[in-house]
């Protein structure tokens, strides 16, 4: 049921659950309700994504009042944040740019590009609000020195601070973003503006640099930008690696609606802009800067993967055997899509294909880290917006949540001398499965796109997306 007025879907009549839900409020809206003149879809959404960052900032509270000093508290409470225990190890508190010679006194940042010069600014703009530190006898300290100079403490503490109040722009831009995907469904934007996987996992990381780059990059493609789609790509790309998975679904749409040449300007585009903003860092100090590509070589089974479980149930997991499995997986899931997507009856929609990829991406990945769950959030709000499967979804991310700190705290089992730890192994087996839930869904309804709530008539492509300029053949479409 659409608004006959603007044409926008009404979730409390389309969606089951949401219908369900609306009955506390007085019921679906009626046939003859007009819009409210300034409660539009965008500003509720916006209203909620706010709400939503504001109590994920609450939620760290435990840390944040103990100055971050406890590890029992910030597992216990659940309440952890990289940004505070990286301000001064990666040599942010002494004033050391990343990606620069430090004289070996700390460790080099093993993140991309964008993340390091965004958290070398927010610990400027840190040290720019407090009492002005003494930068010249910091850098001459290591890096297990620096946790004693003066002021150091309180300056991680504000520097998370700062972190949050930097971050939360982003969020409300990719909600922003994400209401302007479909102009029609605006309201699948509030799939992602009141999850609670932002309010838990909005803060654990810088994630949602990357997140906001590739909502705005699917936000320009349905705005028929090619270019724009492919500069925010590049960009998501220096932030966290996922956003370039993206290209591999517009691939797969432009080959089925004869669109090639919209393709290459976006790969183009995306692969100058990520050139572009790596350039500086490559050129000041490149054993720097391969560092996280280094890091993320070497390392072996880790946190919420499936290589984990496999290693603490006996097995012998080595790097090596990670990293050849994982890309053996994770190809045969991208040729696996492929298919799907150039055989499916009507060309899938680009969310569809792109939630597909990432999550075969995670669930062969080395690492799954709790905030992963932002990089599927705004995908599978997209893909399978029926709100149901998105909170069985969300539910089996919660408890892995939950589960990840209890492991890191040692509740459940010793996370530091190997142990089996079936609870939390089950927790990590539940989060794929309910991942696998969902991409199951996004299968049928590109194999039987009459079960896809935005296009249940089965016989258009994808309604968010810019026609071509002449109607391409039945075959081709």
């Amino acid at each position: 049921m659409t608004d006959p007025v603007l044409g926008t879907v009404r979730p409390s009549r389309e969606d089951p659950l949401a219908r369900a839900a609306s009955e506390a409020v007085g019921g679906p809206v009626g046939d003859r309700s007009r819009p409210h003149p300034w409660w539009t879809p965008v500003r509720v959404v916006l209203a909620v994504t706010a709400l939503t960052f504001v109590l994920g900032m609450v939620q760290k509270t435990p840390c944040v009042r103990d100055d971050w000093v406890s590890s029992d508290l910030r597992y216990g409470a659940m309440c952890y944040s990289d940004a505070p225990y990286l301000y001064a190890p990666r040599g942010f508190a002494a004033g050391y740019p990343p990606y620069t010679d430090n004289g070996g006194r700390y460790q080099a940042l093993e993140y991309p590009v964008l993340i390091g010069y965004f958290a070398y600014g927010t610990a400027l703009l840190t040290q720019a609000t407090g009492p002005a530190p003494d930068l010249a006898s910091r850098q001459r300290l290591s890096q297990a020195d620096i946790y004693r100079a003066p002021g150091v403490a309180e300056e991680s503490g504000r520097y998370f601070t700062m972190t949050a109040v930097l971050l939360a722009p982003f969020a409300l831009l990719a909600a922003w973003f994400l209401v302007g995907v479909h102009r029609r469904r605006p309201w699948d934007a509030m799939l992602f503006a009141a999850s609670p996987t932002l309010a838990l996992a909005g803060l654990v990381n810088w994630d949602l640099l990357a997140v906001c780059a590739l909502t705005g990059a699917m936000w320009a493609w349905a705005r028929g930008r090619p270019v724009l789609c492919g500069v925010l790509v590049g960009l998501g790309t220096a932030a966290k690696l996922y956003p370039v998975f993206l290209l591999g679904a517009l691939l797969v749409v432009c080959i089925r609606r004869r669109r090639l040449p919209a393709f290459a300007a976006a790969a183009g585009a995306a692969a100058l802009s990520w050139l572009l903003v790596n350039a500086p860092a490559m050129l000041t100090d490149i054993d720097q800067w391969k560092v996280f590509w280094t890091f993320n070589h070497s390392r072996g089974a880790d946190l919420g993967s499936l290589w984990l479980v496999w290693q603490q149930r006996g097995h012998t997991v080595t790097p090596h055997l990670v990293n050849a499995g994982s890309l053996v997986f994770f190809g045969a899931v991208c040729v696996g899509v492929l298919v799907l997507g150039l055989r499916a009856r009507r060309t899938p929609r680009v969310p569809q294909l792109a939630c597909l990829i990432v999550i075969g991406f995670l669930v062969v990945n080395k690492v799954y880290s709790p905030q992963y769950v932002l990089w599927l959030l705004p995908l599978v709000a997209l893909a399978r917006p029926c709100w149901r499967d998105v909170l069985v979804w969300t539910a089996g991310e919660v408890l892995y949540f939950g589960a990840v700190w209890l492991y890191l705290g040692g509740w459940t089992a010793s996370a530091t001398s190997g142990a089996t730890d079936a609870f939390y192994g089950w927790a990590i087996v539940i989060r794929v499965l309910a991942e696998l839930y969902v991409a199951a869904l996004v299968v049928r309804d590109i194999l039987q796109p009459w079960h896809d709530p935005v296009r249940a008539d089965g016989l258009t492509d994808d309604p968010a997306e810019p026609l071509p300029t002449s109607p391409a053949p039945a075959l081709a479409r």
